[in-house]
Parts: C-alpha cells; structure tokens; sequence
C-alpha cells in the first residue's frame, strides 16, 4: 500500500474500529510512520516539523498521516499509543515518542541506529 493510500484507508474508515485497523496496518507496513499535524512537506507545528526533519535526516521515504485530516485519528491514535500528543513516531511497528523524544533520540545517534536496524 502507498503512504497516501495509508492516510485515505485511515480518514475513510467507517468507524473508529475500523479506523484502529488502518493505523496498526500503517505502522505494521511500513518501516517507520511518523502521524503529525500537516504532512513531511508542510507541517502544521513546530512539533510535527522538528520530529519529521529529525526522520528525514535518515530516511527519504517514509509514511506521514496527517492527523488534521479527521478529528478521529488524533482520538483513535491516542488510544492505540497510550500518547497523548502529536507527533507520533513508529519505527519497525514500535512507537518511539513525540517530537521531544526523538528529537533526543536524533542528537544522541539512537534514532539512526534504530531506522537503519530496518
């Protein structure tokens, strides 16, 4: 599935079960997924555009869903997580953090060696 398809799949769930089996597809497909506000090329937030430049200092390509486009991803994801905030980071199905996290995760080298582990 295309990381587009991804966040169509997810916004055109029909109810938040449905919605909670399209982001674990996501995160399970994909090496690493970071769910923020906007997109890698236009965040919406500092947050969301610091934890993206962080990810994409070691991966060209990978799924953004924009969790502006449905009020229910933010709900849905919260839940799926355990986190309350965004951006949420996934590498190789495991949740990372948000913008802070990885960020440190970034400046210390862990966040390198966990996306080339993948």
């Amino acid at each position: 599935m295309e990381a587009n398809e991804h966040q169509e799949a997810i916004e055109n769930a029909a109810d938040e079960e449905e919605m909670r089996e399209e982001i674990d597809r996501a995160v399970r497909e994909n090496d690493v997924v970071v769910f923020m506000k906007g997109n890698a090329l236009m965040p919406q937030c500092g947050y969301s555009a610091r934890a993206a430049e962080a990810v994409g200092v070691y991966v060209d390509d990978f799924v953004d869903i924009d969790v502006l486009a449905d009020r229910r991803i933010r709900e849905v994801l919260e839940e799926y997580s355990d986190w309350p905030t965004i951006p949420q980071v996934f590498i190789d199905g495991e949740f990372q953090g948000g913008s802070d996290i990885v960020v440190e995760m970034h400046e210390n080298g862990e966040l390198e060696e966990k996306i080339e582990a993948v």
